[in-house]
């Protein structure tokens, strides 16, 4: 899917891309999908700001997806549909029973193509079925972490994992990262790769498109007073931070380790760290 260019008709428009929307069929998704998505502005329960420079943008409905397609449905693709609310398409499903169902659009796939969730299902793009029954090097989108639990493995746009390696009662996955995770064999998975992978070509090109995006702008310490950040002050001129990257509370950052030490790794067989240091 190619990226589509802006004329220059505006300096805001002059870096500007956006995504080829030619695979889209239908503009209107399925109403009985649909649910009113409150913005949060980056506050918790309790009203506290946990997530700064969030705020505003656009109104959205969010939809519906269905990460854990039932055993034995047997659907057909009725419409690909664009998603505001994250970066893979989706792809509107109609099963036997007329009931219609939204999942994450692999690539390559159209109008009129079956989809069938199952034990025994074939080793088609878009089929959901048990690691234990793909074959090795497959490469699959939206896998169980849990059996039942529902897709929590690559879903967004451009990423597929690789099964590269079943024993027993767990197969190994190497996810889009990198790093290769241990995966109960009775998870489900899709056959494929997701769509919509030219998505992290796109240039925002301006401000205000973040702003509708519910993006607010973020301020550099250095630029603040020596009261705001601990970055700020100073005499005069562009300085540096002149001590250790640190947070608006003084907690140090950028490369500061914050797993929690009684986490268990114990599935993870390569981390996602080695991997980016060779």
């Amino acid at each position: 899917m190619p990226i589509r260019n802006y004329k220059p008709t505006t300096p805001g428009q002059r870096g500007m891309t956006t995504q080829d929307l030619s695979e889209i069929t239908t503009k209107k998704p399925v109403r009985s999908l649909l649910v009113a998505k409150k913005v949060g502005s980056g506050r918790n329960s309790q009203g506290r700001i946990t997530t700064r420079h969030r705020g505003g943008g656009v109104k959205r409905f969010y939809r519906l997806v269905n990460f854990d397609l039932a055993d034995g449905t047997n659907a057909k693709i009725e419409h690909i549909e664009y998603d505001p609310n994250r970066t893979a398409r989706l792809a509107r499903l109609k099963d036997d029973k007329g009931k219609y169902h939204y999942i994450i659009a692999a690539k390559g796939m159209k109008v009129g193509n079956k989809i069938v969730s199952s034990q025994e299902a074939a080793i088609e793009t878009g089929n959901r079925l048990p690691l234990s029954n793909i074959p090795v090097g497959s490469t699959i989108y939206s896998v169980e972490l849990q059996p039942g639990k529902g897709a929590q493995l690559a879903r967004s746009a451009g990423t597929g994992a690789q099964l590269v390696a079943k024993e027993g009662e767990y197969a190994q996955i190497r996810l889009p990262s990198g790093e290769v995770r241990m995966v109960l064999v009775s998870c489900m998975a899709h056959m494929g790769s997701v769509g919509n992978e030219q998505h992290q070509n796109v240039k925002i090109g301006k401000a205000g498109r973040n702003r509708r995006k519910g993006i607010r702008p973020g301020v550099r310490g250095v630029v603040m007073n020596a009261a705001d950040h601990p970055h700020g002050g100073g005499d005069g001129g562009r300085h540096g931070t002149a001590k250790d990257p640190r947070t608006p509370w003084g907690q140090k950052t950028l490369g500061l380790k914050t797993r929690h030490r009684r986490r268990s790794n114990k599935f993870i067989v390569r981390s996602r760290h080695a991997a980016k240091r060779r």
